[in-house]
């Protein structure tokens, strides 16, 4: 499932509640955690926020936050460059400069080499989190720093717990590193030479850049194949990292030549070129023989599956995690967007007061379960 998420962004609080939880059976976090710990993924904003020279104010709970595999993660740096450190508070440069110096750090460390309170540490952290300079060696890192630090356990009580109480802390996060240097513009050719030499060196440092740019995109390109099955220019828009349709489209030209992939014209409620994997064009050949069921789910809008005005016609529903979105067999009828329920089907066919309860609760009645017999 992450890999089909790989680099996707959600707002952190999202992730495992409204994303994980509902597409992995039992879910635990431990699983995540462990897969961090052993370096197969990692998480983090890798888009930094537009205005770079302004401290943002965005909340943690709602900063977009992806989660990525780890051998993919110098390919997203490069298609998310960010030019430099923004400006930001006194403690959190602190914390900032001595990531820098020193490398990976456990927080003890960093409470001990900034001489900064673990308060003011927790609160450096998050705004670096925020702000997409920093991560941890595990998911709990974020899960932490979304919780308020009164309700938080520390290290030292865990002892002192029931085993059944879930207890979390920055202190079980592991390390705290960089997602990505402090320098500005990292590899970028310097144009002040004057020499032969130096036009040569210029010259040679352009066209690695544009190699590797071109190895990210065509990672971006294969990763978007896996998460939609088919690709079109307007899913563009649900997506965070800075790749247009014209560099993508040459990637995927190359592709079908090689007969990897399938052109065409798969969805019909979109214009434009159309790119699909073979199996995903199987798939939608038996959906379509398929009799619908009145199968319904509750997500949120937060979701990757969220493409109503994108795949399907009507007005779009702001993806963040407190709206809602009702589907029936795959297909939007309802949402609940800033605590109004909006229709997007006429004859739904369902009472208004079960409407408003799967959409607020994102649980389905027992009586409306599809029997599959």
């Amino acid at each position: 499932m992450l890999e089909l998420l790989d680099g996707y962004e959600l707002p952190a609080a999202a992730w495992e509640p409204e994303v994980l939880a509902l597409r992995v059976k039992e879910y635990a976090p431990q699983w995540l955690d462990r897969l961090c710990f052993t370096g197969r993924i990692g998480w983090g904003r890798l888009v930094p926020p537009q205005n770079q020279k302004a401290r943002a104010f965005t909340p943690l709970r709602s900063s977009p936050v992806s989660l990525f595999a780890r051998e993919n993660l110098v390919d997203w740096r490069e298609l998310s460059a960010a030019k430099g450190p923004p400006e930001l508070l006194p403690d959190t440069e602190q914390v900032l400069k001595t990531l820098s110096q020193a490398g990976a750090l456990f927080f003890k460390e960093i409470v001990r080499q900034t001489g900064l309170l673990p308060s003011r540490v927790e609160q450096a952290l998050g705004e670096l989190v925020a702000q997409g300079w920093v991560t941890a060696d595990s998911f709990e890192g974020l899960r932490a720093l979304l919780i308020p630090s009164e309700k938080r356990e520390r290290f030292t009580d865990v002892e002192r717990k029931r085993r059944h109480r879930t207890v979390t802390s920055v202190e079980f996060a592991g390390r705290w590193s960089l997602l990505r240097t402090t320098e500005s513009n990292p590899g970028q050719p310097g144009l002040t030479r004057k020499s032969e030499g130096g036009t040569r060196d210029e010259a040679g440092s352009l066209l690695t850049a544009s190699a590797t740019r071109e190895k990210a995109i065509e990672t971006y390109a294969g990763v978007l194949l896996r998460r939609y099955g088919i690709v079109f220019r307007r899913l563009l828009e649900r997506e965070s990292l800075k790749v247009s349709w014209f560099e993508l489209g040459r990637v995927y030209r190359r592709l079908e030549a090689r007969g990897e992939i399938r052109g065409g014209h798969f969805a019909s409620s979109v214009s434009g070129e159309q790119f699909a994997l073979p199996e995903a064009v199987g798939l939608l050949r038996s959906i379509r023989k398929t009799k619908p069921t009145g199968e319904l789910i509750a997500l949120s809008a937060a979701d990757p599956l969220n493409l109503v005005g994108i795949l399907t016609p009507g007005p779009r529903i702001t993806a963040i995690a407190a709206n809602r979105i009702l589907l029936r067999d795959g297909v939007p009828i309802a949402a609940l967007e800033a605590g109004q329920i909006v229709k997007l089907e006429n004859n739904i066919g369902l009472e208004d007061r079960l409407i408003e309860q799967m959409l607020k609760t994102g649980k389905l009645p027992p009586s409306l379960r599809p029997y599959y017999g």
